[in-house]
């Protein structure tokens, strides 16, 4: 397993205009490898710089998107119901902290990108949400690997009422006109996420 690495923390925190704040590399590493962690963890963090990696052409404010995708997991609680907002609130501290208020307002707003809940995004805050759900586009077996781990997240939900709460979310995704908001992304992954929730949706209505 790849781990999270200390030197891109840093840099990416000069990048921003300062450094980061004492402990909070530490802290990541504590949040997303904790053992209630199965998709949202330190590989779901790895696998979203490695898209920006690639998309790096797409961002108006680069670094802003990397700190994004970084932290808008780094609260994950499946028994409550604002992870996003405390997330965005940790990282408001922490710049705060490093001096670096000017980027407090669009780092809340790209993290709460991520409760996809509302469409139109555009800019910086539609391609962290993509990138969020680039794992609805995988192959269908790292798919399946993805439905396993969401599963064990929510362990202590029983059955019946696990299967009636993700059908919910399947029906919310694929009620709504487009997955991805940036063209280019929904053009690379819009058919292939929509075969996959289709495929997990199936065998969950009743007959």
């Amino acid at each position: 397993m790849r781990a999270l690495d200390p030197l891109r923390w840093e840099s990416l925190w000069q990048q921003l205009g300062g450094a980061p704040p004492p402990g909070s590399f530490a802290e990541l590493e504590r949040l997303y490898g904790g053992s209630d962690r199965h998709y949202h963890s330190t590989q779901h963090i790895l696998a979203c710089l490695a898209h920006l990696d690639r998309l790096q052409r797409l961002a108006r404010q680069p670094a802003q998107v990397e700190l994004a995708l970084w932290l808008h997991d780094v609260i994950y609680d499946t028994r409550r119901q604002d992870n996003e907002a405390a997330s965005a609130a940790l990282a408001c501290n922490w710049l705060a902290e490093a001096g670096l208020d000017q980027h407090r307002e669009a780092l809340r707003e790209l993290i709460m990108a991520t409760c996809h809940q509302a469409g139109g995004l555009a800019g910086d805050a539609a391609l962290v949400a993509d990138i969020d759900l680039s794992i609805l586009a995988s192959a269908p077996p790292v798919y399946a690997e993805y439905q396993a781990a969401v599963r064990r997240e929510y362990a202590w939900v029983p059955q019946a009422l696990f299967d009636a709460g993700r059908a919910k979310v399947l029906r919310q995704l694929l009620d709504q006109p487009q997955l991805y908001q940036l063209p280019s992304l929904r053009q690379e992954w819009e058919t292939q996420a929509r075969e996959n929730l289709e495929g997990e949706l199936r065998p969950l209505i009743p007959a």
